[in-house]
């Protein structure tokens, strides 16, 4: 009987043991410069081989935010410490593409120093959870939201602002946390005036809204794309594709692609180029 039983111990035991995920220690940053965090259970780092990305030089209209960045990126990949960074502004004027761009940038100067780790807005409030897992890794981390905003006060909220804060340990020295958002203080402007309508105290509820924006070291602004600027996005483009096209000719088909898009922006000049290059015959 005693046999029966300590075999059946050790059959909940090993069953126990597959469903249990996996000690964070067991997560590696190797192999690859850029990852993706995904909370599982079990908790994963999946590698991603290559960065959809376009280079620094082609990113125009947006110099002084590039410097700044880029700035900020390289100290931190050198070793030295760094500000968390968000980046806010219009739609499409190169926000997320400034980051991935700064990353490959950055280990082109220190070789593998580097690695971009991309969280998903949904799973903000597994942060807590993965700066366990950035602690035990000796390779500098670039944890990147894209797209980062709140409609409500929820657990997500609070795990970023306790994150930005550092908390009872601290933010790791080898993490640096960088998030886009097409809004300045990350919740919608008829919440923060809902607060001011319905507080006790409105300066004081309205602080709280926009006090995690705050907690950002770098606030990087991103307007609207004038026609100028707009014709040197597709220019750059088009010269580093080599498009077999004259300039007057591309200004007119961009100009007409802009209008019919409604507007002038980073993302709308890459997408024309993508349609011009496949009627050229081009392959990108």
């Amino acid at each position: 009987m005693t046999s029966l039983n300590d075999a059946l111990l050790l059959r909940i035991a090993e069953a126990l043991e597959r469903l249990a995920p996996p000690p964070a220690d067991r997560l590696s940053l190797d192999g690859a410069d850029a990852f993706v965090w995904h909370p599982g259970p079990p908790a994963r780092l999946d590698p991603v081989p290559h960065v959809a990305r376009v280079e620094l030089t082609l990113l125009k209209g947006v110099e002084r935010q590039k410097a700044i960045l880029m700035e900020n990126t390289l100290r931190f990949a050198a070793g030295f410490t760094a500000n968390n960074a968000m980046l806010w502004g219009a739609r499409g004027t190169g926000k997320s593409s400034l980051v991935k761009a700064a990353h490959a940038a950055a280990n082109e100067a220190h070789p593998g120093a580097l690695v971009l780790l991309e969280i998903q807005r949904e799973d903000i409030r597994t942060l807590p959870d993965l700066l366990n897992v950035l602690r035990l890794q000796s390779r500098r981390v670039l944890v990147f939201c894209d797209d980062l905003s709140f409609e409500r006060e929820d657990a997500d909220y609070k795990a970023l602002k306790s994150v930005l804060d550092g908390g009872i340990e601290g933010r790791p020295a080898n993490v640096l946390f960088y998030a886009t958002s097409n809004r300045r203080h990350l919740m919608p402007r008829d919440m923060i005036e809902n607060e001011k309508s319905t507080a006790i105290n409105p300066a004081e509820a309205v602080e709280e809204k926009v006090s995690l924006s705050d907690r950002f070291g770098l606030w990087i602004g991103f307007h609207n794309t004038d026609q100028d600027t707009f014709f040197a996005m597709i220019e750059g483009y088009a010269e580093a594709m080599a498009l077999p096209i004259e300039t007057e000719a591309l200004r007119r088909a961009a100009v007409e692609w802009s209008v019919t898009r409604g507007g002038r922006s980073g993302r709308v000049a890459w997408q024309f180029i993508q349609d011009m290059a496949g009627r050229l015959g081009v392959k990108l």
